[in-house]
This record gives structure tokens, sequence and C-alpha cells, in this order.
């Protein structure tokens, strides 16, 4: 559905966007993330046709938004993160003229009312926009993505200002549109990632450093390096005592659930088992292990590692 082929965008001498290449599948929800100034709204705004690239295609349904930009745009519903809104119009009045700008060809009332019953809008309809909460103002917004009812949505932070029933809705609303359409998702809120698409794409210093699923990211960055410990002891010197034992790389304090018990994570070196060693200091200190297993690493552990301790490695 959507092919990116060696994309290259560059301003001068520094290049935003680094020979990537990836491709979305029909019916799936990508998630597409990177730190600030790594190239992934330089990139996001050359799929949708703002931009052109320096070198390299972008198809989208079989079309080439260089050299076919009305009908590769015609298959994009494209949510930015400022929203493309005229605040003097009311409701009704953005979205008819949205329906008439998109030259859409479905049944005009019906349609905007289907899309106004999705976002929860009905009850602003006649209002002006700029008289809207930014949360209602963000899911006008995704209204008019969703005119025409275009195979591919493009939505940047498409839950910004709104709050944990509306993020819930809108999160609910993104995986029932996934069955039917194909979605290309940024956030900076990792969990709404992690729990919406079905495949990530990280992109730092204008390269892609990761392409799959969150669980697979996690198996080939952790190598079973990573446990968690529950310690019954003085968590300073619990810490301490963890750090010198031979094989450990890093140790990290999370926090104490009952009084006097305190979790800590732990990462070895490649193929360290240090279980019998930790578990023979702290019997011979009578600081109970009170429980012990390895950890998925998070999303945010995966960006972290990948953007700032890994400067970017590539998988």
């Amino acid at each position: 559905m959507i092919e990116v082929k060696n994309l290259t965008k560059t301003y001068g001498a520094h290049k935003a966007v680094d020979n990537i290449s990836f491709e979305v599948h029909e019916g799936e929800i990508l998630g597409f993330l990177g730190p600030n100034g790594a190239g992934k709204s330089t990139t996001m705004n050359i799929l949708t046709g703002y931009l052109s690239a320096t070198n390299g295609t972008v198809t989208i349904n079989g079309h080439d938004i260089l050299e076919e930009p009305n009908e590769a745009k015609a298959n994009i519903g494209y949510l930015p993160e400022q929203p493309p809104l005229y605040p003097d119009m009311t409701v009704r009045e953005y979205l008819n003229f949205m329906y008439d700008l998109k030259k859409c060809a479905l049944p005009r009332q019906r349609h905007i009312a289907e899309i106004c019953q999705v976002l929860k809008i009905e009850d602003v309809y006649g209002r002006l926009i700029k008289n809207l909460s930014k949360g209602y103002k963000q899911r006008v917004g995704f209204a008019q993505a969703l005119i025409g009812n275009p195979p591919v949505l493009i939505l940047d932070e498409p839950t910004v200002g709104l709050d944990p029933n509306q993020i819930i809705e809108i999160r609910t609303l993104i995986k029932m549109l996934g069955k039917h359409h194909t979605v290309i998702l940024s956030s900076h809120i990792l969990s709404e990632i992690e729990a919406v698409c079905d495949r990530i794409v990280i992109i730092n210093q204008g390269k892609i450093v990761a392409n799959d699923n969150t669980a697979e990211l996690a198996a080939n960055l952790s190598n079973d390096r990573r446990m968690i410990v529950s310690v019954a002891g003085p968590a300073k010197e619990v810490a301490n005592l963890i750090s010198g034992i031979n094989g450990v790389e890093e140790v990290s304090y999370e926090g104490s659930r009952e009084v006097g018990v305190h979790e800590f994570a732990i990462e070895t070196v490649n193929g360290a088992d240090i279980r019998r060693d930790l578990f023979t200091r702290l019997a011979q200190r009578n600081w109970p292990l009170l429980a012990s297993g390895s950890r998925a690493m998070s999303l945010e552990d995966i960006f972290i590692n990948l953007t700032i301790k890994g400067n970017g490695g590539q998988l």
C-alpha cells in the first residue's frame, strides 16, 4: 500500500533523511517514531506530498507521490500535529468545505454525519471552531482526514489535547480503522504506539534503526540480559552489592511495593548468569531474595537504547 525506496532529503550539507526504505502493508497500523530532529516529520511531509524528496521514491497505492501527486494524495487522509482548521467557520461549514475541496463523491449528508458520529462531534456541529476546546478541535481535524474514506491514514500526534477518556476512544477508533485502512501513526506517547500498532519503525539521525514489532525488537536488543529482583534489605547497600557482582553492567532502582522490600532492574553483559552469585551474596547478609525473573523491554527501553545509548546503531 505504501512503499518508500531509498528516500533522501538534504538541506545544503545536512541530510535530514538518509537513504531510508520501508513498506506499510494493506490493513497494517505502523508506528513511526523518532526523537526531535531525527527526520520523522520530514519523512511524513514527503509521504503526504508537502515536501519533495532529494532522491528516492514514495508510492501510495501504486501512485508515485511526485509523478502522480493528485492520484496519490486522493488515497491519503492526513491529520498533522496542528490540524488545518479555519477558526471562523462552524464545524458544519468546515467539513462541507473539506468535502468539496477533496472532491468527495460519497453521499454528502450521510457521509459527514457518519464521521461526526464516529468522532462524537455532533453536539458541536453548528458551533464556531474558534470557540471549541482543544480536544474538540483535534477531533474536527481527525474528521477532515476521514472525508472521502481514504485507504491510507497518516496521523501525527492524533491524541494531543485529549483527556484520558477521549484518548482511549481515539485509540479504539484507530484500531477499528486499521481493519479497513492502512495507518501510519506518529506519537510521542510510546504506550499509545505499543497499544495500537502492529509494527514499529524508529528513525534516528535520518536513518532507520529499527523496523519490527515490539516483541522482536525487545528480543533482539535484550538477549535475556535484563532481570528484575525484589530484595528485603537496605536499598542503597543492596544496590551496591548487586553492582559488585561480576557480569553486572547496570543496576537501577525500581521502587518499593512494601515496607523494607525493594525492586531492582539488573542488566548483565552478554551471556552472564548472575543468579547463583546473587543468591549467595544476599544470603550471606541475611537479605532475602523474594522474587527474581526476566523482564521484557518496554517500547520506551527500546527507544532509549536505539536513539540514545545505541547512538542510532542499526539492528
